[in-house]
């Protein structure tokens, strides 16, 4: 997976004097730079750390477009899975909200089109495919339309996020922070850039117990498109979304969806999804929050 968007950076712990040493993680998943920085007694988070690229390649194996013999790409390419892994039929249960919190402009089912974007391919009969609706899955399997396929690229960082937050808060760290293109935090604050690819650092947030994802449209071009793709054709309304909310999953995939959206069916969202906030910038570089 190609990085998405132009993502917030920088973070930082707000330590006060003190209070037990911090660490840090870096990698590579998922098409993201990866960093999780971990505070707590110096053998446990060395010992929870060195798990970290362990779990994330357990991941990839589930949702990497790019490796032949992942949970994602023999659906994609069989066109059906039985009895999916328990975290990738999670996956697809969240990827079914976010649909309908959006009006189907999150859509899983763009990969073709994507794809066609990407090599110069028929767009037209790719966009026929993009239907969610043709999908169904249950504990017994998945079943795709015929030819379609799926991408994560708008969920998948985000629930990484959350599940390595999962297994930091289980062996009894409250403290920390994980950025898997989204970042998520337990306990906090921690202080956060927020970037934009045409007008550079915009901003900053503080987040405490929760999560934020940014989606910027111009962060990578195919051919002439962007590389958010409107589910039916629609063209981005904002150089970059960012939205906070209480899982990085949730405010992932609503990031990508919301850079279609004008500001009262932002507002909407906002509503409908319970989100501690939305920062968009516009075409100018105007920088509003709701």
């Amino acid at each position: 997976m190609r990085r998405r968007r132009f993502l917030a950076l920088a973070a930082a712990f707000a330590c006060a004097p003190g209070l037990a040493r911090a660490e840090t993680w870096r990698g590579f998943a998922l098409g993201a730079e990866v960093s999780v920085t971990l505070e707590g007694p110096p053998r446990e988070t060395h010992r929870t750390l060195a798990d970290i690229p362990a779990m994330l390649d357990r991941i990839e194996d589930l949702f990497s477009l790019y490796r032949e013999t992942s949970s994602l790409s023999r659906l994609n390419g069989s066109g059906h899975l039985r009895r999916p892994d328990k975290r990738f039929l999670a996956l697809m249960r969240q990827a079914d909200a976010a649909h309908r919190l959006t009006g189907g402009l999150f859509d899983p089912t763009v990969q073709p089109l994507w794809h066609a974007h990407a090599t110069g391919a028929d767009t037209a009969w790719a966009q026929s495919l993009v239907a969610w609706r043709r999908v169904r899955f249950d504990a017994a399997g998945i079943v795709l339309g015929r030819h379609q396929a799926l991408t994560f690229n708008g969920i998948a960082q985000g629930y990484a996020t959350d599940l390595v937050c999962d297994l930091l808060r289980q062996r009894g760290f409250t403290r920390t922070l994980v950025d898997i293109g989204e970042q998520a935090a337990l306990g906090g604050p921690y202080r956060l850039g927020l970037a934009d690819p045409v007008f550079g650092a915009v901003g900053q947030r503080s987040v405490t117990d929760g999560a934020i994802a940014t989606s910027s449209p111009g962060a990578l071009r195919l051919g002439t498109a962007h590389h958010i793709l409107g589910p039916h054709g629609e063209d981005p309304l904002w150089s970059t979304v960012s939205i906070e909310a209480a899982s990085a999953t949730l405010a992932d995939a609503l990031s990508t969806a919301a850079v279609f959206m004008p500001l009262e069916r932002l507002q909407r969202l906002k509503a409908d999804a319970a989100l501690t906030r939305i920062t968009v910038i516009d075409a100018s570089g105007r920088l509003r929050s709701l």
